[in-house]
């Protein structure tokens, strides 16, 4: 009885696979908007009441594709944070660089799938609660890197011309749910100049990938250019060289 539960077991998840590799393509072509569970049926060859017993609706092959996208890029980033940790783990601007190459390196490699990440939102669609830990797989690589640097003495805590952020209640009280999610474990300034970086990490890979920079920096120099720019953001944290 349970081989044979095993054996449906198996098949079942086969055709879960195919059906979000085959609505990862129709991205490409229809955009997370346009995504349809009547024509990924229709490409797998199945009718289109059969998809229904994989996939319940639209928005549930939505959060299975960001999900899936999240741990891709958190998996990209962890991998690249590993491989230089063995080089040199108190190198953490080093470390800080080659997470960002990763993470920019993927997006430009799954194009459509990050856009469905960190573009416009779904219309209709919500994210569950479900995407939340696949979500700051990567931003908790970040943190980790700057909490140990803190632990390590390799941060410096005033950084020339940096502001201190607003100590408003609320900005607090924000500044804490980030401790409790990353697991970041350093003083309210340097967590505040992370989240700059982080941002301002993203938002550079955006206007890339987005095609912002087309007439602006040609496509020969955007890989040093991007480097340029996460460098200026590691010594914004505070990450000595």
């Amino acid at each position: 009885m349970s081989a044979v539960r095993t054996a449906r077991e198996r098949v079942r998840a086969e055709l879960i696979r195919e059906i979000t590799e085959t609505a990862r393509r129709h991205l490409a072509t229809e955009g997370a908007g346009g995504l349809s569970l009547r024509a990924v049926a229709r490409e797998l060859g199945m009718v289109s009441s059969a998809i229904y017993r994989y996939v319940p609706s639209r928005d549930d092959l939505l959060t299975a594709l960001i999900i899936d996208g999240y741990n891709a890029i958190g998996e990209a980033a962890e991998r690249a944070d590993a491989r230089h940790a063995e080089g040199g783990a108190d190198d953490f601007a080093g470390r800080w660089l080659a997470v960002c190459r990763a993470i920019r390196e993927w997006a430009l490699a799954h194009p459509h799938e990050y856009a469905l990440l960190y573009g416009s939102p779904v219309p209709g669609y919500e994210a569950p609660d479900d995407t939340v830990t696949a979500a700051v797989r990567d931003t908790v690589v970040f943190a980790r890197i700057v909490t140990e640097a803190h632990a390590a003495g390799a941060i410096d805590l005033d950084v020339p011309d940096v502001p201190r952020p607003p100590q408003t209640p609320s900005f607090v009280e924000g500044l804490e749910r980030v401790r409790a999610i990353v697991h970041m474990d350093a003083p309210d300034d340097v967590i505040a100049r992370a989240l700059t970086a982080w941002a301002g990490l993203y938002g550079t890979v955006s206007f890339e990938v987005f095609g912002q920079y087309a007439n602006v920096i040609d496509e020969t120099a955007r890989a040093g250019y991007f480097d340029h720019t996460m460098t200026l953001l590691a010594r914004l944290i505070g990450l000595k060289p």
